[in-house]
């Protein structure tokens, strides 16, 4: 009996240790949606009633980004208490399903699911939700902000598609839109990648005017662009017509639709990083 008492104790003593210790940083923290979306989860320590921001990436990319540029901006954010969820689209990076049901409509869904999962975390402030796109994840957060104004207070874009058809065109080429409508689906070689497309992906970048949608999102918005990317013929219109507050347009010097990620010298990746998340940590 006195071993077991003895025993009690000790484990006793040990639970009540363990709650006086500190708690193991849960900031990278791998998650999957419901609806088999796979995303990193990154909680400052210590932060509690945190703001956050969802991340989303480009075509045919995944959730880190080119450059690691996504995971880098979530430890920046986190440096100013502001936690972050960047996901792997549905048939990319390690979420289920496979690239020929991709559509602009069902990274919108992906969008709003993980919007719903920040909504719901108790660590979470749901009215300080912001969200990010890079390339095709801009046209996608653009598209998410304008059909739900009430999810996100602040929205930036990096190197942001302005009119998905044409966009896709010059990315893509006529030929694979032709392919796609003759024989249903068409092979596409990204260089690093090939992926298969449907045609349901091709019929759904008519269905969004972009140009349209950015007028109808409230939040804080802040669009860069790099003067040598495609990108930069949209940004100027876009932040001019939008109802957004604040808004701010940044052109690039020098800047390509990466920003320059590749390259040995990451002082401009590393100004857009940072900026970025001045940005969120300001305006939610």
């Amino acid at each position: 009996m006195a071993r077991i008492r003895l025993l009690l104790v000790t484990l006793l003593v040990g639970v009540l240790l363990t709650g006086c210790l500190p708690r193991t940083d849960p900031s990278n923290r791998p998650v999957k949606l419901d609806n088999g979306v796979v995303g990193t989860l990154n909680r400052p320590a210590g932060v509690r009633d945190a703001p956050v921001v969802l991340m989303l990436h480009g075509f045919g990319s995944q959730k880190d980004e080119v450059g690691n540029m996504y995971a880098r901006l979530a430890d920046a954010l986190a440096e100013r208490g502001v936690g972050s969820l960047r996901i792997d689209f549905r048939g990319f990076g390690k979420s289920d399903g496979d690239t020929g049901m991709t559509t602009v409509g069902a990274q919108v869904e992906d969008a709003v699911a993980a919007y719903e999962y920040l909504a719901g975390l108790p660590w979470v402030d749901p009215e300080r939700i912001g969200v990010i796109g890079f390339s095709l994840g801009g046209g996608v957060s653009t598209v998410a902000a304008a059909e739900h104004p009430e999810f996100f207070k602040s929205m930036v874009t990096w190197s942001s598609v302005g009119d998905f058809v044409p966009d896709f065109v010059d990315v893509l080429g006529q030929e694979s839109f032709d392919t796609a409508a003759e024989k249903g689906i068409v092979g596409v070689d990204l260089g690093w990648r090939t992926i298969a497309l449907k045609q349901d992906f091709f019929d759904s970048l008519a269905q969004y005017d972009l140009a349209q949608l950015i007028t109808e999102y409230p939040g804080a918005y802040l669009a860069i662009a790099g003067d040598q990317d495609f990108s930069a013929a949209y940004a100027p219109g876009f932040v001019e017509s939008a109802q957004a507050a604040p808004k701010e347009l940044w052109i690039v010097p020098g800047g390509d639709h990466i920003f320059g990620v590749l390259s040995d010298d990451q002082t401009m990746a590393e100004s857009v990083i940072q900026r970025t998340a001045d940005w969120f940590a300001t305006t939610l």
